[in-house]
């Protein structure tokens, strides 16, 4: 009976079907044919068309209300097929028939409807991808001398950004980098993460010392806050191998060297953004092949059955190898394994190398301009 309509009639004339298209019609097709097997298998007078109400709702979960139209229009005339076979149509044979034909209307708005607002939330899902581009750039491979990787970590499927930031950018006094946190969630973390962000990527050009960077930004978030939000962060700045790091309520940075994981504590506790911090610069000589590793509190809070994720311990095993960028995706992988892949909190990770001082190469001189060089 079901050989008896095209199949070519689901098609929306927009391009094969969807993956959820193909798997509502292969379910309503499944259920239209059980139903029309029992049917034929019991004879007259039709006892179960009634059932085929159920394909069209059943295609409407999953697939295009085009769809959902050509499954109902098959519905209704293997029903209605069935029902002419019956000598002398009874009532309730012709109010079924009606009621599949009544089912596939109903099943067609509510697929358009469905349809509608997945369409709504993947252009919201677009959007907040170019929201996250547009705030936390991506970072590296490359940034002034020094070897740089980003990563982002959400702690939920339906957000690809919160109140962690990061940026690394080449300033005349060298590279520098931050990394913050806003207290909260939700879109006003968001907000205060850029105006974080769009403060720093402007007086970071600016301001010679890491201390007045500070300042304005503390002024730039002590504007845009209440009395209880603030935002925890960490500023560094590397200039001809050394190594400058202030600190605003923010997790130490951890220092990657020879095997050795070091905490870069700041000399003195300074409070968050928003709370006029006073910072005290700590100073570190850099080495060739040393390694930082800039983190969210997210990172230290990860824990699973009461046990805090072993960063410091863990740390060189996951990140010492292969290029910054493959270290941070070693360090995401055992992060995610330790957790069960749920986490508590957004987690944001930057991780740098320092190859040594740069060497200026000289350019050859051109064989002709030997004698004249000099001359």
């Amino acid at each position: 009976m079901l050989s008896l309509v095209r199949t070519h009639a689901f098609q929306s004339g927009r391009g094969p079907l969807s993956p959820g298209s193909r798997a509502g019609l292969g379910a309503a097709l499944a259920l239209l044919a059980i139903v029309s097997a029992v049917e034929s298998a019991d004879g007259r007078p039709a006892h179960y068309i009634a059932l085929m109400v159920a394909a069209p709702f059943l295609a409407a979960a999953l697939a295009s209300w085009r769809v959902v139209l050509g499954v109902g229009v098959m519905a209704t005339a293997i029903g209605s097929t069935f029902a002419l076979m019956e000598p002398g149509m009874s009532l309730v044979t012709a109010v079924n028939v009606a009621g599949i034909a009544l089912s596939t209307a109903i099943a067609a708005v509510v697929a358009a409807v469905r349809q509608r607002q997945a369409e709504q939330i993947a252009e919201l899902s677009k959007l907040a991808t170019v929201a996250q581009q547009a705030v936390l750039r991506p970072l590296g491979p490359q940034v002034g001398t020094l070897a740089v990787a980003g990563r982002y970590i959400s702690s939920t499927a339906t957000a690809v950004i919160g109140g962690d930031l990061y940026e690394a950018i080449d300033t005349p006094y060298g590279v520098r980098m931050i990394i913050g946190d806003v207290r909260g969630k939700g879109l006003d973390a968001v907000r205060l993460a850029s105006i974080v962000l769009g403060s720093y990527r402007h007086v970071a050009y600016e301001r010679a010392d890491l201390r007045a960077v500070v300042t304005d930004l503390d002024r730039a978030v002590a504007r845009n806050v209440g009395d209880e939000d603030f935002v925890t962060a960490a500023l560094v700045e590397e200039r001809g191998g050394t190594l400058t790091i202030v600190n605003c309520g923010h997790p130490p940075p951890l220092l990657l060297r020879r095997g050795r994981v070091i905490s870069l504590d700041p000399p003195a506790p300074a409070p968050p953004l928003g709370f006029m911090p006073v910072v005290r610069p700590r100073v570190e000589r850099l080495e060739p092949g040393d390694r930082l590793l800039l983190f969210t509190d997210g990172l230290g809070e990860a824990r699973r059955d009461g046990e805090f994720f072993p960063t410091a311990d863990r740390a060189w095993r996951l990140l010492g190898h292969g290029t910054v960028g493959d270290g941070l995706a070693s360090l995401e992988t055992a992060l995610v394994e330790w957790v069960h892949g749920r986490l508590d909190d957004d987690i944001a990770l930057v991780l740098m190398e320092y190859a040594g001082p740069s060497s200026v190469a000289t350019a050859p001189v051109p064989s002709w301009e030997v004698g004249a060089a000099e001359a």
